[in-house]
């Protein structure tokens, strides 16, 4: 597959200029509503799939049909990644109209770390042509594990990064806003919601690792793995406010992204020295495993509605008083200001400094 470099600006820039968008959308802070999450989360799926239909059309059916799987595969698994998230908020307390900006800034990094994750994975796969077979063995034992465990969650108190940071950083003990650090009493500090979004980086880059050995099941063109998970993750946000009330009915869904994960290790390890499974039979399959387990986790739920995780009885943190937010310095230390003239003060100018130093 031959992609120009232009193609590659473009594609880049189509996704900066829609991050843009999306912030510029959400620059207040306010709680998002299921119909404004059923929005957004049209247009993100609109995009990814109008980009694959541009594929499909300039480089054929069957590259079309590689980044449709690749797609549908890390929409699939970004789900879970979207109930971890609701975890994590539930635990922490976090106000729902701060959520929004602590996800644009997880996907921001999500989107870098896999950018890493694909390149590194690619210049293995191109020397060492061995590491396939770890890769299909990591995706049978994720599977299996994900089997096993599908009645596990995470529990944030537990986590070895939350407790790493807070033993480190100095923090608030509560929200102040959006904002991710404070200065008080000369001190710079860590709010709340920077360890939210240190704990949201950290489950990106474990889903991250999960996902794309996935993706190279289905597809060895570092262009649709990119832009695969490029479109699936910029939708990740709007499917949060979207699913985070119904994570209760999904009963059966991380069994089915077991066998997605466990499917995509076989057909990876078939590959290899025996035969290639025909893409359009292999999207057929994880399409009908994900919709199969979704119907099924909807049929056994039947008459429940949305539901919120419960919150602690008494919350980690708390949101800050206006008397709290008024007592706040400004994070950029000011300069002192030095005596220009009788009764009067001025900032000192450095070049002006370093002149005088040099007399």
């Amino acid at each position: 597959m031959d992609v120009p470099f232009w193609i590659w600006a473009a594609v880049l820039g189509f996704i900066v200029l829609m991050l843009a968008v999306d912030l510029f959308a959400h620059r207040r802070a306010h709680v998002i509503g299921v119909r404004e999450a059923a929005a957004w989360s049209g247009v993100w799926v609109a995009c990814g799939v109008a980009f694959g239909l541009v594929v499909w059309r300039v480089w054929g059916a069957e590259l079309g049909q590689q980044y449709f799987a690749g797609y549908l595969i890390e929409k699939s698994l970004a789900v879970d990644n979207v109930f971890v998230w609701a975890i994590v908020f539930s635990w922490f307390a976090v106000p729902r109209e701060f959520q929004h900006r602590v996800l644009f800034l997880g996907v921001l990094g999500a989107l870098v770390f896999r950018g890493v994750f694909i390149a590194a994975g690619a210049v293995l796969i191109q020397n060492f042509s061995w590491v396939l077979y770890v890769f299909a063995a990591f995706l049978l034992w994720t599977g299996w594990r994900m089997v096993r465990r599908r009645d596990e969650h995470l529990n944030p108190d537990r986590s070895a990064v939350l407790r790493t940071f807070r033993r480190l950083v100095p923090m608030t003990e509560a929200y102040h806003g959006q904002k991710l650090l404070v200065r008080r009493d000369g001190v710079l500090l860590a709010t709340p919601l920077l360890a939210v979004l240190v704990l949201i980086e950290a489950t990106d880059v474990v889903f991250a690792v999960d996902s794309i050995p996935a993706i190279f099941a289905v597809t060895d063109e570092v262009f649709l793995v990119f832009t695969a998970n490029a479109f699936a993750i910029l939708g990740l946000r709007a499917m949060y406010f979207l699913l985070a009330d119904l994570i209760h009915r999904f009963v059966y869904l991380k069994t089915g992204l077991a066998l997605v994960l466990i499917w995509v290790g076989i057909k990876m390890l078939l590959k290899i020295d025996l035969f290639y499974i025909p893409t359009g039979i292999s999207l057929a399959v994880v399409a009908t495993i994900i919709a199969v387990s979704v119907v099924a986790s909807l049929r056994a739920t039947r008459g429940q509605g949305r539901r919120s995780l419960p919150v602690p009885a008494e919350p980690p943190f708390r949101v800050a008083t206006e008397a709290e937010n008024a007592a706040l310095e400004p994070l950029r230390a000011r300069r002192r200001p030095v005596r220009a003239g009788p009764g009067r003060t001025a900032d000192r100018d450095p070049g002006a400094r370093r002149e005088e130093q040099r007399r």
